[in-house]
């Protein structure tokens, strides 16, 4: 069964859009991940222009942040005045992003953009979730014990040093800034929630406990996502609520599996298959770069 897409301006199978929301919800149950870097790509692959896949999917991350905010906040698990400084910043960083996603969309290049961040990106952290899952597989079976997960540095010795009660530190408050300020340009080019980049320098970089990180990032991601829906809404029109919606249906139905299939999974076998699988979409988005399309011409009409 068709339907049409008024932003998009495509047909698509409805079950076919409820699937990919079930695959991907199915995903973030099973990994711990919000899944925008992985959907953005999908939709591509089915014909989704780029610049509605990023806006769409950016509406898409509230609705599981705010469950998973609460549920955090329930136990305890957000520290809100480091969520308010990466908040500020992400802030400042997905308006930012936002006007240059419009001036690269006025100038004919965002589709070009959104693909070479996504195979960057996607190829990084992929990789290093393999090595790093790798290696925590072998040192699970030699039993060797983790060292630290960081050590403090020159930026923790930065100006501004603030306590953060909850999170047990003191540190430079631009430091958390400045990471708000990049995840929150990344949300606004690549439709991402960002918490795949921002989770692991709240860890290694901030030394944020792990068991605070989840929530607090999850509270920044909800109100950085807002803004960019709106942003993007206004001013570049590529929101489209139809596919946001049937994305949604699909995500909250593939997340109920996901989450009691990921429980019978060991953390280090998770994050090998999560790298994998990012590795796996970098790939493939790099061989829409690189293989030249069936049809070099098309005909179309000035708008």
């Amino acid at each position: 069964m068709q339907i049409y897409l008024p932003i998009a301006e495509v047909s698509v199978n409805v079950f076919l859009l409820l699937g990919l929301g079930g695959i991907i919800g199915f995903l973030s149950g099973v990994f711990g991940v919000g899944g925008g870097f992985l959907m953005t790509p999908l939709l591509i692959f089915i014909g989704i222009p780029p610049p509605v896949a990023v806006a769409t999917q950016a509406n898409n991350v509230i609705a599981s942040s705010v469950s998973g905010c609460f549920s955090q906040w329930s136990r305890g698990n957000v520290d809100f005045k480091m969520g308010l400084i990466l908040l500020v910043g992400g802030f400042a960083g997905s308006t930012i992003g936002v006007a240059l996603f419009s001036l690269l969309q006025s100038l004919g290049q965002i589709d070009l953009v959104i693909n070479l961040s996504y195979v960057v990106l996607l190829g990084t952290v992929g990789t290093l979730m393999l090595i790093e899952g790798a290696r925590a597989l072998l040192m699970r079976r030699r039993k060797v014990t983790a060292g630290k997960l960081h050590t403090h540095n020159w930026l923790h010795g930065l100006p501004l040093k603030t306590r953060f009660r909850q999170s047990r530190l003191y540190i430079s408050a631009l430091l958390p800034f400045t990471i708000g300020f990049g995840v929150g340009v990344l949300s606004a080019i690549m439709g991402v929630g960002g918490a795949f980049v921002l989770v692991p320098l709240m860890i290694y970089l901030l030394g944020m406990p792990t068991a605070i990180v989840v929530g607090t990032s999850l509270f920044q991601i909800i109100f950085v996502s807002i803004n960019v829906t709106f942003l993007h809404a206004i001013q570049n029109q590529t929101v489209d609520v139809v596919l946001a919606l049937l994305l949604t249906v699909g995500g909250v139905i593939g997340a109920q599996y996901g989450s009691r299939a990921g429980a019978k999974l060991p953390g280090e076998a998770l994050r090998l298959l999560l790298g994998i699988l990012i590795l796996a979409v970098a790939v493939r988005l790099s061989l829409e770069l690189i293989v030249p399309p069936e049809d070099i011409y098309s005909l179309g009409t000035p708008s």
